[in-house]
């Protein structure tokens, strides 16, 4: 008879405090010293916490964002912040609060709890938290439903962006409800499925994980036996990253064309703000699948000089760059329709 022996208390505080030295270590030394010597901004400004959305499995808080006068059938977008970040830090420094209040559309962050992860990252490496129906996925699942009955939201114009480990949460959101969502954005992020517990997280983070596009896409399909919907998704990732490896960014991408029974040789190269990125399209010549690599760009998410109202310097892990996600983002998917 043989028994397992439980991992020392001590061992998992140890590595969290690791992971958390690993991640400030990496980034820009300025952004660091930024990080480490203040706590996150608590949650307000004009967000306002959402209390009794459902049952809330993932034990996660929900922060929402609604402009006066909003239009029934507006659009919806699910904000997934990364480590060591909250709502407030988010929405600060990213500048999705303007455009929500400039375009008319709703806001929904979900929050990450200390209790769950030391470091406020979204666990998107625990096969309970990102189970269909269970966990932080649910949780997250049952924001999207409670904010779409309140404002009257359009069914087919919900969308999702996440950063680092909300990135690859995001893509676990659209890998198991892809009928929920019309797109994507998945930045500095990792595939669904690359790992099942913090440790081997921490080990796909840094080099990736070597899988055909086949077995990237079996990994959905899993979950996801039959993809009735194909939501539109986005990659965005820096090729400086010293966080989670580029290799991760092209990892999902095998994943979402095995997905969509697309071959790479498919994509066409086309510009954005100077930079060429190459573009999937379906036969009717909808764009299905974008891929954008960031010549230099460390971990975090990329916001222009110009827009977040010049607060990217002072929010840990927004990177001022030639190119805004989220602008780029609300001009391509939520002024159609």
């Amino acid at each position: 008879m043989r028994i397992k022996i439980p991992m020392p208390l001590s061992f998992i505080v140890g590595q969290q405090k690791k992971w958390r030295k690993d991640i400030l270590k990496a980034t820009h030394p300025a952004t660091a010293l930024r990080a480490s010597a203040r706590r996150a901004r608590p949650s307000g400004g004009h967000l306002s916490e959402v209390a009794a959305f459902g049952s809330n499995p993932g034990h996660l808080r929900m922060f929402e964002f609604a402009p006066p006068n909003l239009q029934p059938g507006a659009p919806l977008v699910v904000v997934l912040h990364g480590c060591l970040q909250n709502a407030a830090d988010f929405d600060h420094g990213s500048g999705w609060g303007v455009l929500a209040r400039k375009r008319g559309f709703v806001l929904v962050y979900p929050e990450q709890r200390e209790s769950n992860n030391a470091n406020r990252c979204f666990n998107w490496f625990r096969p309970s938290a990102i189970a269909r129906d269970r966990g932080e996925l649910m949780s997250i699942r049952q924001m999207i439903d409670h904010s779409c009955r309140r404002h009257r939201i359009a069914p087919d114009r919900i969308y999702v962006q996440g950063l680092s480990a909300g990135g690859a949460m995001a893509c676990a959101l659209l890998a198991t409800y892809p009928d929920l969502f019309a797109g994507g954005n998945i930045v500095a992020g990792l595939p669904f499925g690359a790992a099942r517990d913090a440790m081997t997280a921490l080990s796909v983070m840094k080099s990736g994980v070597s899988r055909t596009g086949r077995e990237w896409g079996d990994l959905v399909r899993k979950v996801t036996p039959e993809m009735t919907s194909r939501p539109a998704i986005s990659i965005w990732h820096g090729t400086g990253d010293r966080v989670v490896s580029v290799a991760n960014a092209y990892s999902t991408l095998r994943q979402w064309l095995d997905l969509y029974d697309l071959a790479e040789d498919d994509g066409h190269e086309t510009l954005l703000e100077g930079r060429r990125i190459k573009v999937w399209h379906d036969q009717a010549g909808r764009p299905l699948i974008e891929f954008c690599l960031i010549e230099g760009l460390d971990h975090g998410l990329p916001v222009a000089r110009h827009s977040a109202i010049a607060k990217a310097g002072e929010t840990p892990f927004m990177l001022v760059s030639g190119v805004s996600a989220p602008t780029h983002m609300a001009e391509t998917w939520l002024t159609a329709n």
